[in-house]
């Protein structure tokens, strides 16, 4: 499902989207896949591909969280948490820093 996600994330055109492998790192998920999108537009296409398309292929749901005016937007899967920000969102959170223990798994500039 993770590798399906980050297939759906760069179809949509996604920039900077890495995979985190967080097995060995936390209970939360088992990845984290992290991407940007240029703008509030582009944020909710992702997020909304991502979820048609994985609900599609029989996925559960779990949880969507934020708006594109936030930059960043939350969607849960359970075993896979995909984190969409806006470039200045992704650079002010640094998620890669507080999880950089973790591997990389997938990374696509």
């Amino acid at each position: 499902m993770a590798h399906a996600a980050v297939d759906i994330i760069v179809g949509k055109k996604a920039s900077n989207v890495l995979m985190l492998d967080m097995r060995d790192v936390t209970l939360l998920a088992d990845y984290f896949i992290l991407c940007d999108g240029s703008s509030t537009r582009q944020i909710q296409a992702i997020v909304d591909e991502l979820v048609e398309e994985l609900k599609k292929a029989g996925t559960q749901i779990a949880v969507v969280e934020g708006t594109p005016e936030s930059g960043w937007m939350l969607v849960d899967f359970g075993s896979v948490i995909v984190h969409v920000f806006s470039p200045a969102q992704r650079a002010y959170y640094q998620l890669e820093e507080l999880w950089k223990e973790a591997p990389v798994i997938v990374k696509i500039l």
